[in-house]
């Protein structure tokens, strides 16, 4: 295999560093080898999964100092960082983004490597991270302007702004280590929470080149960064009972076992990103090139390893035959590549998840299931061509769970309900794909399905983007919700200050704006 140059693993990336209380201590304890599922030929001449470094194994008292640190750095609301000016954390944070953009290079190639995510996905990722910084920071802006002023009503001044919460843990997930994962670290730390973050069990070495600008941007115990295993080091965190908010992009076994050792469930806020089954509905008269084109990206994009895949097909009776063979014809044409070749089919991160995809091939097959397509289902080391199943039934594997992977299943239908019942009676409910021009029948199954996802996509596959844009879901899919300004508002709190309508009062309030005793009380305009 020809890796061009600069996309080369040159030399292993031993990282041994970690950040707690603003230091960059060196870790001499247990490490654990990262390896990538590319296969290269490794030193004994033999063609095995690549070891692209390590990284740090730590352990309990490590993740107690950290929340030490961060508690401190909170202080019960005292700290440097949560009652500072919102300017001044502000230019923190482009401090922070102009370091980070230095390292585009290094987490690009580090992300195909990791996680095998093809270049182009890869830079996307990496660009839009940091967009999505420079637009939380244009919408604090706005949110602080809208905060500069003063009411009054029924004789009762109020000064209201938002505020942090306190400590948050955050984990973010494999698939987008960077921008899932910093879109709920970047607005945690901005809106004057102090954090504690783990980065996912694969995607974690492209973190590393980044802990340098955490450092020099954020006062000490602001961001605390501590790498090895979420069960070890998660786990005594929580059972603190000292973290107010639970911020996790992954699965609802992990948020509900975390939220469980919280011995004040009350007090916990929690953000979630979690599991969808998202489906695709196509009616009669969808265009049916358009529609195969969303659904094969909309079903395989980074082989289909992401919450907002579309994980389930409903295909009306009366287009199946013409669907299935513009459909198995677009997915056989697919090429597994390298990632450094911009493929849409990549190896996959996970070690076990060409064996679990067989599984749910075999189960749907041996309950009455037909793989569709030629290539469908041929296992590789690191790779399984995706599989196209039909029928598929309720009681397959692959209908239930969450796959993750390259496995497409197909059910069609005559009636629209059937679709709508088994939406409705799903644990998720996230995003669906609509696909058909009769306005009169799209009406009013927009109506329908805007009552049990959160977003409906009118010929189009499901996607996050942009990210301006609402992100989140009903059931087992999301707690709180995801973009620019409602992750702002989903890691604070409205605060205010009031006072009785009196001459005394207002020369208080006004000797304090006067005299900038207090960054909470300002009228101060943003630009």
């Amino acid at each position: 295999m020809q890796i061009p140059e600069q996309y080369q693993i040159k030399n292993q990336f031993h990282h041994n560093s970690y950040l707690i209380n603003g230091d960059l201590s060196i870790w001499d304890g247990p490490i654990s080898k990262v390896y990538s599922s590319i296969r290269t030929v490794n030193n004994n001449g033999e063609i095995s999964p690549t070891l692209l470094g390590s990284i740090p194994d730590m352990d309990e008292s490590k993740a107690i100092k950290a929340l030490e640190a961060a508690t401190k750095a909170f202080d019960q609301g005292k700290g440097v960082w949560p009652t500072m000016k919102v300017a001044d954390r502000i230019k923190c944070m482009q401090r922070f983004v102009t370091l980070m953009k230095i390292q585009r290079d290094e987490v690009v190639k580090l992300l195909m490597w990791e996680i095998g995510k093809n270049l182009s996905d890869s830079e996307k990722e990496f660009d839009r991270t940091v967009k999505y910084i420079e637009d939380t920071i244009n919408e604090y802006k706005n949110i602080d302007r809208d905060s500069a002023k003063f009411h009054n009503h029924d004789g009762v001044y109020a000064h209201i702004r938002r505020g942090p919460i306190g400590i948050v843990l955050c984990l973010g997930p494999y698939n987008y280590p960077l921008n899932e994962t910093f879109a709920l670290l970047i607005p945690a730390i901005i809106m004057g929470n102090s954090t504690i973050f783990k980065p996912a069990k694969h995607g974690v070495l492209l973190i590393a080149p980044l802990l340098q600008a955490f450092k020099e941007s954020f006062p000490p115990g602001v961001v605390n960064i501590l790498f090895g295993r979420g069960r070890k080091l998660a786990s005594p965190i929580m059972k603190t009972g000292k973290i107010d908010v639970l911020a996790l992009i992954g699965h609802s076994s992990s948020a509900l076992s975390l939220q469980d050792l919280h011995p004040k469930k009350s007090r916990l806020r929690l953000v979630l990103g979690l599991e969808a089954k998202n489906p695709a509905i196509i009616l009669p008269d969808a265009d049916l090139d358009k529609t195969v084109d969303e659904c094969i990206s909309g079903t395989l994009s980074y082989n289909g390893q992401r919450c907002t895949a579309l994980k389930i097909l409903y295909v009306h009776d009366d287009i199946k035959e013409k669907f299935f063979e513009k459909f198995i014809l677009g997915v056989d044409s697919l090429e597994l590549g390298m990632p450094w070749e911009n493929k849409l089919l990549t190896p996959l991160p996970e070690p076990n998840k060409p064996n679990y995809i067989k599984e749910l091939i075999d189960d749907a097959v041996a309950k009455g299931a037909k793989i569709l397509n030629a290539k469908g289902g041929k296992v590789y080391d690191n790779f399984i061509f995706p599989a196209v199943l039909y029928p598929v039934t309720k009681d397959m594997r692959v209908y239930r769970e969450e796959q993750f992977g390259p496995v497409i299943p197909i059910i069609t239908f005559n009636n629209i309900n059937t679709p709508l019942d088994d939406m409705a009676s799903s644990m998720y409910g996230q995003q669906v794909s609509l696909f058909g021009k009769n306005i009169e029948k799209l009406g009013s199954l927009i109506d329908t399905l805007a009552n049990l996802v959160c977003r409906v996509n009118l010929n189009s596959s499901c996607q996050r983007g942009p990210d301006v844009y609402p992100f989140t879901g009903r059931k087992n899919s999301a707690v709180s919700t995801l973009s620019v300004r409602d992750a702002l508002r989903s890691f604070s709190i409205r605060t205010f200050v009031a006072t009785k309508d009196n001459m005394d009062n207002k020369k208080i309030l006004r000797d304090l704006l006067d005299s900038n005793k207090s960054n909470f009380i300002s009228t101060d305009y943003m630009l």
